[in-house]
């Protein structure tokens, strides 16, 4: 059942410039962080703990975390795919980490360099680890709606791994290649609460257009949280044709005028927005930047 609420996490700093080929500057990085949460953003997926070889963009995650803005009620996640990078988000002094478990055999070796079963194994490591330090535990399955490789992943695998992996405080579902339609996050759904009642948090892409209808079915079927990025960048570096996340700021002007409430600042999301496209030298994919808020 919806929500009369929604809780967005922003994910443009990690997400979303990680698959940038411009690699921005570690003070603008903090001043887009410092955007966002001036525009209200209280979740923000900041940086991700992998080896700088193979994703330069987030080389700098620890001077980054060194100078984000400290405010109370404001959580910073780190993306994590191993105990080094766990090893690393605790010395960083993240809030919460995002463990990534892939729902399929080729994607999860090329994406993390282990097989799936591996991946579970240390989710469970990571999750007991972090528990330990007072850090929150996010389990996204990723390519839970499909994979570049192997094509589709049934809602029966997502909850599959979803069981294999207790212990989380949260349950993320990413659409990592933007193939999902709303009758797969209807699916999606059902699978995963026939095997946990952790909160629900869904991250789409809109390589295929179907983001944000698919957010909106989502925060129906009562999602507890939604993932966006601010200006709508970013994408996955191992995963062909992989792009854009839905943007913060198109999805607020949609939830908004949905009567949702979200406690975000459009315009100053949008602020934040044109920040980030400034830096990379590009329009960024968003719409509402173009075309404005309604009513004017």
């Amino acid at each position: 059942m919806q929500s009369a609420n929604v809780e967005i996490v922003e994910v443009g700093p990690r997400d979303g410039l990680q698959n940038e080929k411009v690699i921005v500057p570690t003070a603008a990085k903090v001043a887009y962080i410092e955007a966002l949460v001036a525009a209200g953003l209280r979740r923000v997926e900041a940086v991700s703990f992998v080896h700088p070889r193979l994703v330069p963009q987030m080389a700098d995650a620890e001077d980054v975390m060194a100078r984000v803005p400290r405010i109370p009620g404001v959580r910073y996640a780190g993306l994590v795919l191993n105990e080094r990078g766990l090893d690393r988000a605790l010395a960083a002094g993240v809030d919460e980490v995002n463990v990534v478990v892939v729902a399929t055999e080729t994607f999860s070796r090329r994406n993390q360099g282990m097989s799936v079963d591996d991946a579970v194994r240390g989710f469970g490591v990571i999750a007991e680890r972090a528990h330990g330090a007072g850090l929150g535990v996010t389990l996204t399955v990723a390519a839970g709606f499909g994979c570049p490789f192997e094509g589709e992943v049934s809602p029966a695998r997502v909850a599959e791994l979803v069981r294999r992996c207790p212990g989380a405080d949260e349950i993320a579902v990413a659409d990592t290649i933007g193939v999902g339609v709303p009758a797969d996050v209807r699916r999606v759904t059902a699978a995963v609460r026939e095997v946990s009642r952790a909160p629900l948090r869904f991250h789409f892409h809109n390589t295929r257009n179907s983001g944000y209808a698919n957010a909106l079915t989502a925060w129906e079927l009562g999602a507890a949280a939604l993932d966006s990025s601010a200006g709508g960048i970013g994408g996955c570096p191992f995963a062909p044709a992989a792009t854009g996340n839905i943007a913060t700021e198109d999805l607020l002007y949609m939830l908004h005028r949905s009567g949702v409430a979200t406690g975000i600042d459009l315009a100053a999301t949008l602020s934040a927005a044109a920040l980030i496209e400034e830096r990379l030298g590009a329009p960024v994919p968003a719409q509402l930047g173009r075309a404005g808020t309604w009513p004017a």
